[in-house]
């Protein structure tokens, strides 16, 4: 059976640097930073007080105040995101179609900081205090679920979780479902809003994030010889995936082709990179595109700003793309928004695809 070409036909966003493509792509072209003060819980008493916080945000001017009360922040992420991207897309659901279109949002953590308050709700005034809606609002997959209702959307309807590489990995499968005739249209990314004191105690005391706190716009800096960890952000970042031909007969706007995806696993250790498993994922995406590794211009890395990581993703890059690899253009955007975890791969594949 022969694969179908998949191509993206809208974009959604919820970033450190804009919410909505119109403000965030703009700031990523400028080189403006989204990475502020932490003001989302006190961390005077952390390591690292810093992170890439989306501004100004208030769900209730996309959601209803009643489901908004009910969800947890990365939920309201990546729904406004999918919402952007579903819009931009110009598709319209029938009862014919609806059946084909699915949706593919994940997170790497999920409702942290709702478990986190609902747990202290609990301490102070026992099980009363539990919300009936607290589960719900706080697991990975209700993203794609509450999109779904939204639009009315009968496809596949999942999440993956594969923390840092979520994002991606939805984006990817959901492709290779269209490619291979699960659906036509498949509404995928990743979310994050893990910016709480758990989540931050926790990467800090791994040793993980920058504690360059009198300095948070610089903080995060890819491969610069003095970087010391990365930077938490969050957000989300969701695009519509699509059938060619399908796409074609219905006029739409076409961003660019997703002609290949690979993936690997390191089997190495549990946090520590290896150099060969991104090597591996590398280039099983080019053999997936039928292209050599001289056609490929732009990699945006994962580049988090972290001593080894950054060290090794050069190495596996230099390994996959041969002598071609000194004429590529690496950057990573990490350096603006700071490290999304599992809503990463959806915003970087967003800027990816706006950059050509």
């Amino acid at each position: 059976m022969s694969k179908r070409r998949v191509v993206v036909t809208g974009l959604g966003m919820v970033s450190p640097v804009g919410v909505g493509i119109a403000a965030a792509w703009p700031n990523i072209v400028a080189g403006k930073s989204g990475i502020v003060k932490i003001s989302h819980f006190d961390a005077s008493q952390f390591a690292c007080q810093i992170a890439g916080e989306v501004p100004d945000f208030d769900a209730t001017q996309y959601l209803p105040a009643k489901d908004a009360r009910r969800m947890g922040r990365f939920i309201h992420f990546g729904l406004v995101a999918g919402m952007e991207a579903f819009k931009d897309s110009g598709i319209e659901v029938t009862e014919q179609n609806a059946p084909r279109i699915g949706v593919n949002i994940g997170s790497g953590i999920g409702g942290l900081p709702m478990i986190e308050d609902t747990h202290n709700d609990y301490l102070a005034a026992g099980p009363r205090k539990i919300s009936p809606f607290f589960i719900p609002g706080t697991i990975i997959n209700m993203i794609s679920g509450n999109l779904s209702v939204m639009y009315g959307l009968q496809g596949p309807n999942l999440a993956m979780v594969s923390a840092c590489s979520t994002g991606t990995h939805c984006i990817g499968e959901s492709a290779r479902m269209i490619e291979y005739g699960d659906a036509d249209v498949m509404v995928a990314g990743g979310s994050e809003a893990t910016i709480s004191a758990l989540a931050v105690g926790g990467f800090s005391a791994a040793r993980a994030l920058s504690t360059r706190n009198d300095d948070p716009a610089t903080a995060c800096r890819p491969w610069d010889k003095d970087r010391d960890g990365f930077i938490i952000g969050e957000g989300a970042g969701v695009m519509v995936l699509e059938e060619y031909e399908h796409a074609k007969a219905r006029g739409a706007k076409i961003y660019a082709e997703l002609s290949g995806y690979g993936m690997s696993g390191d089997a190495y250790h549990i946090t520590s990179p290896n150099t060969d498993g991104a090597r591996r994922s590398m280039q099983n995406a080019l053999k997936n595109a039928g292209l050599n590794a001289s056609d490929v211009q732009y990699v945006n890395a994962h580049g988090t700003s972290t001593p080894v990581g950054d060290k090794n993703e050069t190495a596996a890059i230099k390994l996959a793309f041969g002598d071609h690899a000194s004429r590529l253009v690496v950057n990573s955007t990490k350096s603006m928004t700071g490290h999304l975890l599992g809503g990463a791969g959806g915003i970087e594949s967003i800027f990816s695809v706006l950059a050509i």
